[in-house]
């Protein structure tokens, strides 16, 4: 075919899907002045080494190995073998071009036992020394998680991990200690990852370590009480960030331009019936208990008044000396934000069964009362996409705690693997181009249009890892990992599509765009002709399935959705974390 003959019809195809986009596509540089783009990862979805440079067994470690058939029959002894491969990795990250990577350090990799009277492993202090100076010498900002869930199993034994008290101090010299090894490299801080979902899905459901709730509610649940422990383990976890924080503030090695914060993942409600005061209120709880349970006490230093009231004698409170500690402890928010959900109010709930996830007299829905879905999806994921939801969550933060900094720490979408799937199939993963596509719109729109002082967006995540209790089978990076054949990485298409995000020039066009690309096409090999081809079938691709997806989220929107269509309810239903 001839060059100029190609060009025009690539010009012709945009012109056919011009309803559907912008006139200009956002990149990178369509965002303000030090924006962030990164990557996330966590220590034990992806280092392995478990049992490697004098690290001790994790509460992972022990759940994964006990229960292993509450992690699909899989642990994270190899993991992604991270801890042996981030070089690599991290050239990997290098190449799409991103600002920083959000890395945990594993407590139990640090201090083995968990106290520091007993000593700090040398090892590790210098495994992750040896990460954080590849990573700059990569122009790779690092961000450091100081807690992702995996506290040394000593202190689970000892005293029951965060349904004691007893971790604040622990936990306080956890943090002094990664403060003064890498505070004067590591500017970005968060303290604690997702207190919500740790504090649920560890206490009341009992589907994540430390895999604890009342019997009646999970069969697999070995001891717990979903009535009272959740409470008490999100005090205990506010009380931990706080004592971290107030030894970040106190720290010499912290340079003043550091700042920290912590790390909430809410989903957005929307009422179940529009036109019902009660469910109207259902959603309004459910945001409360989501986003105010733990934001309210890090910015005012106390629980909100909702909570108070539906939560009764069973929530702790705060001395006035923990109160202030608390107060004003986050510089920034982090926001790991997925998916949305349909809200509807519970009039009574049964008193024989008291549970957290009960007690605010609300029940989470996939549909709303006329039967539309939540958000857009398919059988090979159990997320369900409500961009939207992003641009409303920030919206309520900025409103409510006088437009805070965030930081999107987490967005993304899983493929399901139950180990049949084709490699092949598993690259071509144009569901998750658009899922970050449209999240990544709704952010700008929050930024440019609605004044939200959002400064960073990282994607969960880099790599395909253990993903929890659903072990291997839920893959959700940008690239393939095969974990039969060596853990070889293979790019999937998304990692065409944020290397073209990440390196366009501001104020490119559609049309500048092609024709760059055409003119990249002259005077080029067979070879490299090939693949400037294959580019742009992609390109061509990725916009028809836009408007193919576009075309059928609109007619679907408009008529109740079956059942069946790509099993995507079933799905869902069937994700036994359904925190997504």
């Amino acid at each position: 075919m001839a060059r100029g003959s190609r060009f025009f019809i690539i010009l012709s195809i945009i012109s056919l899907f011009a309803n559907t986009i912008d006139a200009r596509i956002l990149d990178r540089h369509s965002f303000p002045d030090g924006f962030v783009f990164g990557t996330a990862a966590s220590a034990y979805q992806y280092e392995g080494a478990t049992d490697e440079g004098g690290k001790s067994p994790a509460i992972w470690d022990h759940f994964s190995r006990t229960y292993p058939e509450r992690t699909k029959m899989h642990n994270a002894d190899v993991a992604i073998d991270f801890y042996h491969r981030y070089k690599d990795d991290i050239k990997l990250m290098k190449e799409l071009n991103m600002d920083a990577f959000r890395f945990s350090i594993s407590w139990a990799r640090l201090i083995p036992t968990g106290k520091l009277k007993d000593g700090v492993n040398k090892v590790g202090v210098q495994f992750y020394k040896d990460l954080i100076d590849e990573l700059l010498a990569n122009d790779i900002q690092p961000s450091m998680t100081l807690y992702h869930w995996d506290h040394p199993q000593s202190l689970e034994d000892e005293y029951g991990g965060f349904l004691s008290p007893q971790i604040v101090e622990d936990f306080r010299d956890f943090a002094r200690i990664c403060f003064q090894e890498f505070g004067d490299k590591v500017k970005m801080w968060t303290t604690i990852n997702e207190p919500y979902i740790m504090t649920i899905a560890g206490y009341d459901q009992g589907n994540k370590a430390a895999g604890r709730c009342s019997s009646w509610v999970n069969e697999r649940c070995h001891a717990g009480d979903s009535s009272t422990e959740p409470y008490i383990v999100s005090h205990n976890i506010l009380l931990a960030h706080a004592a971290a924080v107030d030894e970040f503030r106190k720290s010499k090695q912290i340079s003043h331009d550091s700042q920290i914060g912590i790390v909430l993942s809410p989903r957005w409600f929307e009422p179940f019936h529009s036109d019902s005061t009660d469910d109207k209120e259902a959603a309004e709880r459910a945001l409360a208990y989501e986003i105010e349970w733990h934001l309210d006490p890090v910015i005012h230093g106390d629980y909100p008044e909702i909570v108070k009231k539906y939560a009764g004698d069973k929530l702790p409170s705060f001395t006035e000396e923990e109160s202030n500690m608390l107060k004003n402890s986050s510089d920034f928010v982090g926001i790991n934000y997925y998916t949305a959900r349909f809200a509807t109010h519970i009039p009574e709930i049964d008193p024989a069964k008291p549970r957290f996830k009960t007690d605010h007299h609300v029940e989470w829905k996939l549909t709303n009362h006329s039967g539309h879905i939540i958000g857009a999806g398919d059988a090979r994921s159990f997320i369900l996409s409500h961009p939207e939801g992003l641009r409303k969550v920030l919206n309520y933060i900025k409103d409510r705690y006088n437009n805070i900094p965030v930081y999107i720490k987490e967005n993304g979408i899983n493929d399901n693997d139950d180990g049949t799937k084709p490699r092949e199939e598993i690259l071509k993963d144009t569901f998750r181009i658009e899922y970050h596509d449209t999240h990544i719109q709704q952010l700008h729109k929050a930024i440019v249009e609605d004044g939200c002082d959002v400064r960073g967006y990282y994607a969960w995540s880099m790599m395909d890892n253990f993903e929890w209790e659903h072990g291997y089978t839920a893959r959700f990076g940008l690239y393939y990992v095969d974990f039969i054949n060596g853990l070889k990485r293979y790019p999937k298409d998304s990692v065409k599509w944020f290397k073209r995000f990440l390196e366009r020039s501001i104020g490119e066009t559609i049309e500048e765009e092609v024709k760059k690309m055409s003119r990249a096409g002259r005077n080029k090999t067979l070879h490299e002709q090939v693949g400037f081809d294959e580019s742009l079938g992609f390109f061509v691709s990725f916009m028809a399935t836009n408007q193919s997806k576009r075309e059928e989220e609109k007619n679907r929107c408009s008529s109740v959705l079956p059942y069946s269509r790509f099993d995507v309810l079933k799905e869902v239903k069937e994700s036994s974390s359904s925190f997504y």
